[in-house]
């Protein structure tokens, strides 16, 4: 394997755009999310709210109906369709056509979920993050992998990672066994952890923000969000998932003199993107 390329702020400062002063929402890209189900729509709440704090110019999130008044009331500024199911994602149908979407926070592992979301793939053109149940079932589902277009943006966790890949004896294993599924399948895998890795293809980049304050609920979903919102911008796959990492990680290092590691939770990356991304202006 060779030695990662480190994300460092030159890196990102590359890549980065800043918001255009005439800019409007229409061209600010629309960015689709689909979480939550019943007792995990605080996760389709962190997604959506970090999705439209990165930038991006309009969010529509696809829920159960159980969560329709928490994230009309939670986040007004995200626009809201439902399923026809109570409790959990019982079919994916936008009347949008979403620049980019981000699925799995909290949709948990229904067959009909999972049906909705074979459906979805079969059709899907736009460019996609795929996170949490929804990589638990691609897991369970291996040929559905075939299914993806090429640059899709899987954000697995370790153990969703081992259901993915196989388990592993040695670090040097775990990034051979990734970067071949990555080869494989054509997708930019987002190692979540300490620190976080993205391999695309024989490329592996290494994050150099983040700390330990990171380890808690619903951070993964709000990276999510943060994502999706910056491939509906227009960013490429893979600069979207290096930038998003930077950020993600950036806002735990801001935050941490304030609120220690103990205190800070995952609303807390989202309440300091502001300041990560000034720090890039």
């Amino acid at each position: 394997m060779k030695i990662p390329i480190s994300i460092t702020q030159a890196e990102i400062q590359k890549i980065y755009k800043p918001i255009n002063p005439h800019t409007h929402k229409g061209i600010q890209g629309h960015a689709a999310i689909i979480a939550g189900s019943y007792g995990k729509i605080g996760a389709a709440v962190l997604a959506s709210r970090a999705c439209i704090k990165s930038g991006c110019g309009l969010v529509t999130t696809l829920i159960p109906k159980c969560g329709y008044e928490i994230l009309q009331s939670t986040i007004p500024e995200v626009m809201v369709v439902t399923t026809t199911h109570e409790k959990y994602i019982s079919e994916i149908i936008f009347d949008i056509e979403p620049k980019a979407v981000g699925i799995g926070p909290g949709i948990g592992q229904e067959p009909n979920t999972q049906k909705a979301f074979y459906e979805f793939l079969k059709t899907n053109k736009k460019p996609l993050v795929i996170d949490a149940d929804a990589l638990n079932i691609l897991s369970n589902n291996n040929s559905w992998l075939n299914l993806l277009q090429s640059e899709t943006i899987l954000t697995p966790h370790p153990k969703e990672l081992e259901r993915l890949i196989g388990s592993w004896k040695s670090d040097q294993e775990k990034f051979e066994k990734t970067i071949e599924f990555s080869k494989q399948y054509q997708v930019i895998i987002v190692m979540k952890g300490a620190p976080t890795h993205i391999v695309n293809s024989k490329n592996v980049d290494e994050n150099t923000t983040g700390n330990a304050a990171l380890a808690t609920a619903g951070s993964g979903d709000v990276l999510t969000g943060i994502i999706t919102s910056l491939l509906a911008q227009g960013y490429s796959p893979i600069q979207a998932a290096q930038l998003g990492v930077y950020i993600h990680g950036l806002t735990a290092d801001i935050a941490l003199p304030e609120t220690g590691y103990q205190s800070f939770i995952a609303s807390d990356i989202i309440a300091n993107l502001g300041k990560a991304f000034l720090s890039l202006d």
